[in-house]
């Protein structure tokens, strides 16, 4: 049945790069979807460190892309353009978005939307595809982990941080996460971590290598960068693989010594996914359906939501993710729950 689509909508825009002050809600016309997308009325939309970048100035769109901020949300399908057959309008979906998710109504590439796993309310959806996108794609597809490998995620409370630590659990690994309180640690072990490791009371080499009794880690996931650089190549067993989805602490971590990478056969590698293709995206969304979503069903993963707020509010969203003090996903609703 069609839906009525009102002629505009509320969006989050971004007039002037700067602090979280700077987004403001305004009214936009409605998209229509062009050949090949689906329209999705947005229930939920996930915050992520690439936002607060986008905001800041530091993190340009990709030619063509929409400069509404949002990478991510879920919600029900409501038109179809022309050349779209997986979808019908009434389905429920979370989609992987080059931006936009800050809206009430956001066009998605067809192969970028996925059916919602079991058992996951609609508006926490919109938390979902990001983390588990670049999960998936760095830790299985680049670096290749494989079950019984250790794996360390830093920063383990963060989006990514619960969907590295449920995904390699579930695929059979050990599994080791940072964190900055006692508090967060606890909460990584509840996520699946075998080893919680408080970054400011303890030294992440030393509990790794202990953890191995002294082989070492065999993939990193980082998004810190800088002086970790380092630490990570030591704490790393042979043929052992680092990877970057981002570097929050810098992208020049002064003195490294690369020749670790040589006597131990280190892989170092990174990714975005915003620049990707649609049909690199829909190839990891996919992927994502076949072999993840089951864990939903099992228990093995589940969605973690720190805080909602209002659409409106994503200034307050901004400062609460800047603050670091979340544990889990930080959402955007904007009142429609299907």
């Amino acid at each position: 049945m069609p839906m009525a689509i009102p002629a505009t909508m509320t969006a989050i825009e971004i007039p002037t790069p700067g602090g979280p002050e700077c987004l403001v809600p305004t009214t936009r016309p409605v998209p229509k979807p062009a050949h090949g997308e689906v329209l999705v009325r947005v229930a939920g939309a996930g915050i992520n460190r690439a936002d607060t970048l986008q905001r800041e100035g530091k993190y340009p769109m990709p030619p063509g892309a929409t400069d509404i901020p949002g990478l991510e949300c879920s919600g029900v399908v409501v038109a179809l353009g022309d050349g779209t057959s997986r979808w019908q309008v009434g389905d429920r979906v979370c989609a992987l978005l080059s931006g936009g998710g800050y809206a009430e109504y956001i066009n998605v590439p067809e192969p970028q939307c996925m059916a919602i796993p079991e058992g996951v309310d609609l508006v926490e959806a919109g938390g979902i595809p990001e983390t588990f996108c670049t999960v998936w794609t760095n830790v299985f597809e680049r670096s290749g982990l494989r079950p019984g490998e250790v794996f360390l995620i830093q920063g383990g409370t963060s989006g990514i941080g619960f969907t590295a630590i449920q995904l390699a659990k579930a695929f059979g690994s050990p599994v080791l996460a940072t964190a900055g309180s006692d508090e967060k640690c606890e909460a990584c072990i509840g996520f699946g971590a075998d080893r919680a490791i408080n970054y400011k009371t303890e030294d992440f080499v030393a509990a790794g290598m202990e953890f191995t009794d002294g082989r070492g880690v065999d993939v990193i996931l980082d998004m810190v960068g800088g002086s970790y650089i380092q630490r990570e190549l030591e704490v790393m067993a042979r043929e052992g693989r680092l990877c970057f989805v981002a570097l929050m602490e810098g992208t020049r971590p002064g003195q490294v010594d690369f020749g670790l990478v040589h006597r131990k056969h280190l892989t170092v590698t990174g990714s975005t996914l915003r620049s990707r293709s649609v049909e690199a995206k829909g190839a990891i969304c996919q992927a994502l359906e076949t072999k993840c979503w089951p864990l939903f069903e099992t228990g093995a993963c589940w969605p973690v939501t720190y805080k909602r707020f209002p659409l409106a509010e994503a200034g307050k969203a901004h400062e609460l993710m800047e603050s670091s003090q979340h544990i889990g996903k930080i959402l955007l609703t904007t009142g429609f729950d299907g």
